[in-house]
C-alpha cells in the first residue's frame, strides 16, 4: 500500500466514539491501522494530532481529520463499499436525527454520567458519585424509551431497512451501557432495543470488529477524568 493510501485511526480501545469509526470502517470494508493512544492522551504528540486532545483522529496519507461525524462522512465519500448513508432524503434526515440524539441525549447520560460512575471509575478504585448516577438514570430510561418506540418489526434498523451510520453511532454506547448493572436493568425493559442489539451483533462487520478487540482493561488515563472531566448532578 502506497504511503498516500495508508489509513491510521488514533484512539484508545474503549472510546465509544473511536469505536463508531472502527465499526464504520469495518462496515465499508476499508483496511486501516489502529494506533492506541492510551499512553499518549495528555502528551504534546497527541495534541499535535487533535488540538483539543480528544479522539478519534484519522490520518489518510498526509490528510488529517478529527471529530467522529467528519471522519465517518469522509470515509463514506472517499471509499467504495456498502453505503452507510441512505439515498432517500427522508431516511437520510432520520439518520442525522439519530446521530444528533446520540450526541445530545444518549452518550452524555449513558456514558459520561452512568458508565463512567458505575464502571470506569470503580475499575480504577475511584468511588462512584451516587448523585450523578441518580441524575442519569431517568434520562437514560427516557432515551431508551424513545428508541424502543422508533424500532419496529417493519423497520429493524433506526433509519433504513439496512444499517446506516445511525446504527453504528448508537451501537458502542448501548453496548457500553450493558456493562453497567444499572444499564442492564434498563435494557431489560426494552425488548426491541435488545433485539436491535442482537441484529447488530450478528452483522459480519460487527463480529469482525469485535474479534479485533483486546480483553477489556481499565482506562488508566481516566484517573484524570475524576478531577478534570467529571459531571456534577
Amino acid at each position: 500500500m502506497a504511503a498516500k493510501d495508508v489509513l491510521i485511526l488514533y484512539g484508545f480501545q474503549r472510546s465509544t466514539y473511536v469505536n463508531i469509526v472502527r465499526l464504520s470502517l469495518h462496515a465499508k470494508g476499508v483496511a486501516f491501522h489502529f494506533h492506541d493512544t492510551e499512553n499518549e492522551m495528555y502528551t504534546d504528540a497527541h495534541r499535535a494530532r487533535h488540538p483539543f486532545g480528544r479522539v478519534p483522529v484519522l490520518q489518510h496519507g498526509d490528510f488529517w481529520l478529527y471529530e467522529t461525524n467528519a471522519i465517518t462522512r469522509y470515509v463514506e465519500e472517499a471509499f467504495d463499499g456498502p453505503r452507510l448513508v441512505p439515498t432517500d432524503v427522508r431516511r437520510r434526515a432520520k439518520m442525522n436525527q439519530w446521530i444528533g440524539n446520540l450526541d445530545a441525549y444518549f452518550y452524555p447520560y449513558m456514558i459520561y454520567y452512568l458508565v463512567h460512575e458505575t464502571v470506569v471509575f470503580p475499575e480504577l478504585g475511584i468511588e462512584s458519585d451516587n448523585a450523578v448516577i441518580s441524575h442519569a438514570l431517568p434520562k437514560c430510561a427516557h432515551a431508551l424509551s424513545v428508541m424502543e418506540k422508533e424500532l419496529s418489526d417493519a423497520r429493524p434498523f433506526l433509519a433504513d431497512d439496512e444499517p446506516t451510520l445511525a446504527d453504528y453511532f448508537l451501537l458502542p454506547t448501548l453496548t457500553a451501557l450493558g456493562f453497567s448493572a444499572e444499564g442492564k436493568r434498563l435494557l431489560e425493559t426494552c425488548p426491541r432495543v435488545r433485539a436491535w442489539l442482537a441484529r447488530m451483533a450478528a452483522l459480519p462487520s460487527v463480529a469482525g470488529f469485535r474479534a479485533t478487540l483486546p480483553a477489556r482493561a481499565p482506562i488508566e488515563h481516566a484517573r484524570r477524568w475524576a478531577t478534570d472531566h467529571r459531571p456534577k448532578a
